[in-house]
């Protein structure tokens, strides 16, 4: 695992949100928010392990022990420090795994000529937009081996619908959008046109984020709301697999051209 996913690892785990979910609590609150309490990681009688939240570091006055997140679960749980971190991803969620395949999906994108061209087709060539919206792409038969990497077992990856039960990856020649909680892949090939991971239920994108706006667009996929972001607009939003019905309260307009295509 290289330097920057270690960083990125301990930035998206807090240490006192981790150390609470272990039933740690603190006693006091010092000077620059940084909180006191007994040391879980010895026999301790007055508190003495000390946690600042802004740096995410312990340390602990009676036993002398201290660093992050990842060393605290080393210590903590007994473990070796591969261990810790495949312990925390795992603690961590599905949200932090959907992360890692969205980061490595935007890294195959401009490895692969007929993904980019088939966006250029779609109408799609601004990077900006591109790298805003997340946009990879998935070739197949190499998520599995990059996520078993990092640390996430192939039971876990079976268990969210990222590999099947012959161990192949589920998304393979898609362009692919990250979605909250799940992953829409859009087929270039002879698959199936749109997947989902399972479970998915529906909605509006980005809907929590254009809600509040006097106007907004609807429309009817994610490459159309892809041009309009292209164009400037976004109040933009697009109805995902299993949306009921449109949210109440809400003043529609159409784009003229752009719903239906």
């Amino acid at each position: 695992m290289s330097w920057k996913a270690l960083d990125d690892l301990k930035q998206q785990i807090p240490l006192l949100e981790y150390l609470q979910a272990q039933d740690w609590k603190p006693a006091r609150r010092i000077a620059g928010g940084r909180v006191m309490g007994l040391c879980p990681l010895h026999a301790d009688h007055q508190p003495s392990f000390l946690v600042d939240p802004n740096k995410n570091l312990f340390y602990c006055y009676g036993c002398g022990r201290g660093g992050d997140v990842i060393r605290f679960a080393q210590l903590y749980h007994s473990v070796r420090f591969t261990d810790a971190i495949v312990g925390l991803r795992r603690w961590s969620g599905l949200g932090w795994l959907l992360e890692d395949v969205t980061k490595f999906y935007q890294m195959q994108l401009h490895r692969h000529a007929e993904a980019i061209e088939y966006l250029y087709q779609r109408g799609l060539r601004e990077p900006e937009v591109i790298e805003d919206l997340r946009i990879g792409y998935a070739p197949g038969r190499c998520l599995r081996g990059w996520l078993t990497s990092l640390g996430y077992s192939l039971g876990d990856l079976q268990q969210v619908g990222l590999v099947n039960a012959e161990a192949h990856d589920t998304y393979s020649h898609r362009i692919v959008f990250p979605l909250q909680g799940n992953l829409y892949g859009r087929s270039i090939g002879a698959g199936a046109p749109h997947r989902f991971l399972p479970g998915f239920k529906g909605g509006l994108y980005r809907w929590e984020k254009v809600r509040t706006c006097p106007e907004i667009i609807l429309v009817e996929g994610m490459f159309d709301l892809a041009a309009l972001w292209q164009a400037g607009f976004r109040n933009v939003t697009c109805g995902l697999p299993k949306c009921a019905a449109d949210p109440p309260d809400v003043r529609w307009r159409h784009a003229h051209g752009v719903l239906g295509l």
